[in-house]
């Protein structure tokens, strides 16, 4: 295993340049990263700091600056300690230039300006939070998606995801013995929210679940995480999507971020199929 500094800078919150840095490394199964981060540098004297501490751990620094003095200096100093450096940017930067025939403005922090969008997601994100677990079902209508499991199938992580994406995304419990709100039974399957019914393999979902009572510190055996229960559970929560014509996603080994892929596919077909 070979371990590999990772200096991280940015000039905003560093979210760009780490998101880049985790999808390239990870497939590297060799190569454990420490990574340095280093959020809204945005002077040379800050610059002069990152680049002393990344003199005394060699690595590599990853950058997202669009301020041309800043970039200049990062370059000629990561010249000077001979330190490698990727401006993280600047591929896509230069071909939209191109492309576009006029210069990028180099201001940084502009992904995240409070405006319309920003403002739509932090309302996302509260609704997310206020419809979680099927509370407040009357306002299920209001949603963008709704997300129907059984329990650990992960609703509310989903939910919050899509909120950052600036997606109302409200999630309900499908729960043996008790009855689906009615609010979400009466949704307009064509015009209304787009309910998407998650599944996994109970196997998994056993795992899961044993996982979250030793967490909770409860050592009696229980039918929440007996598997015969469990694929009963699961094969229940199947016949009713089917039912409704619910779309269904196997999350059994799906990241969070793929299965809102593939939820984002489906509101675009829905959307086109809408005109």
């Amino acid at each position: 295993m070979v371990s590999f500094h990772l200096h991280l800078l940015s000039d905003a919150t560093g979210e760009t340049v780490r998101g880049v840095a985790k999808a390239c490394f990870v497939q590297f199964t060799d190569v454990d990263t420490v990574e340095h981060n280093w959020p809204m540098v945005r002077t040379a004297a800050q610059v002069a700091r990152v680049l002393q501490q990344a003199k005394d751990n060699p690595g590599v620094v990853m950058f997202t600056v669009v301020d041309e003095k800043l970039r200049r200096a990062i370059e000629d100093g990561c010249r000077e300690i001979k330190m490698p450096f990727i401006a993280v940017l600047d591929p896509v930067l230069v071909s939209l230039t191109a492309l576009l025939k006029t210069e990028f403005r180099g201001q940084p922090g502009r992904q995240h300006e409070l405006n319309a969008e920003y403002f739509g997601r932090i309302d996302a994100m509260t609704f997310a939070m206020e419809q979680d677990d099927g509370q407040s079902a009357s306002k299920l209508g209001n949603a963008d998606v709704v997300l129907v499991a059984v329990s650990r199938s992960s609703k509310t992580p989903t939910c919050i995801y899509l909120a950052n994406r600036g997606i109302k995304a409200a999630n309900v419990p499908f729960v043996p013995g008790i009855p689906l709100p009615l609010e979400l039974l009466e949704l307009d399957i064509a015009a209304g929210p787009l309910v998407v019914g998650l599944t996994s393999e109970p196997e998994r979902l056993v795992q899961i679940r044993q996982n979250r009572l030793r967490m909770i510190g409860e050592a009696r055996k229980t039918s929440y995480a007996d598997l015969d229960i469990v694929k009963d559970e699961v094969a229940a929560a199947l016949r009713i999507f089917r039912e409704h014509n619910w779309p269904v996603i196997d999350v059994t080994r799906r990241s969070i971020e793929e299965t809102a892929s593939t939820i984002f596919q489906l509101l675009e077909r829905r959307r086109e199929s809408n005109g």
